[in-house]
């Protein structure tokens, strides 16, 4: 069994609690200043049996986190987004400190298929130039974030993969949006858990991908499996690296 620490206690970090021992781990910390019969310090004595810590906190907090647990040279699984204009900091700290961490925007196994599947349409679809292609991303009203991580890296697939789409336009617009404009919008309402759609529109007809999360439970089964997957690595990975190393 694996030792993990939950950094964070809100709806991820108990469902991670409660698969964690059916998927091979055994939570022996969890971390959350908002409960008071959790520690709420990241602090040696605390982690001293833990191996790898997943963190899904809030933007405000998970460079402190990430900061506090590199030091104690602890491998990480980050679930948290909206640090990601500071990667180059975290690069750094992974190689400082000789440890391991996977990053993801969406650690649902199929949102991670569903990412490679529009890469391949956005390929076939570039060839046919009368499609143009948008984006909208749907989730809860307690996220913190607008636009989801998912969303920017959707969009930087199909950016990627477009020949005419060079930027997304997350914000509202008050102009025509341009040729080379990908717009994708963003929803926050209910208790939507997570859906993100892609369309490819011309005068004729339309296609449209769709990925839609039921519950979290598939997003802390991946977190679970790139804990497993990260516990004896050394370096900075995306859950995307680590997929591409379970499809070879």
């Amino acid at each position: 069994m694996l030792n993990i620490a939950l950094i964070g206690y809100g709806k991820m970090g108990r469902m991670l609690h409660s698969l964690a021992e059916a998927n091979g781990c055994c939570v022996k910390a969890i971390i959350d200043p908002a409960l008071p019969e959790q520690s709420a310090r990241i602090e040696a004595d605390v982690l001293r049996e833990v191996e790898v810590c997943l963190d899904f906190t809030h933007p405000d907090m998970v460079m402190d986190n990430i900061r506090q647990l590199a030091a104690l040279q602890k491998n990480m699984v980050i679930g948290t987004t909206g640090w990601y204009q500071q990667m180059d900091e975290v690069k750094k700290l992974a190689a400082e400190h000789r440890i391991g961490i996977v990053y993801g925007a969406n650690f649902s196994i199929g949102m991670n298929l569903f990412d490679r599947i529009l890469a391949h349409a956005t390929d076939l679809m570039d060839k046919f130039r009368a499609y143009d292609v948008w984006g909208l991303e749907m989730h809860h009203n307690q996220k913190a974030d607008s636009p989801s991580g998912t969303a920017i890296q959707l969009a930087n697939t199909i950016i990627k993969h477009h020949g005419v789409k060079e930027k997304a336009v997350f914000e509202k617009v008050d102009y025509v949006i341009r040729p080379e404009e990908l717009h994708f919008a963003s929803v926050r309402s209910g208790s939507i858990p997570g859906v993100h759609r892609i369309g490819f529109d011309s005068d004729a007809d339309s296609i449209t991908l769709e990925h839609s999360i039921r519950n979290r439970s598939g997003l802390a089964l991946g977190a679970l499996e790139a804990a497993l997957w990260v516990q004896n690595k050394k370096g900075f990975y995306s859950f995307n690296q680590m997929m591409d190393e379970r499809l070879c």
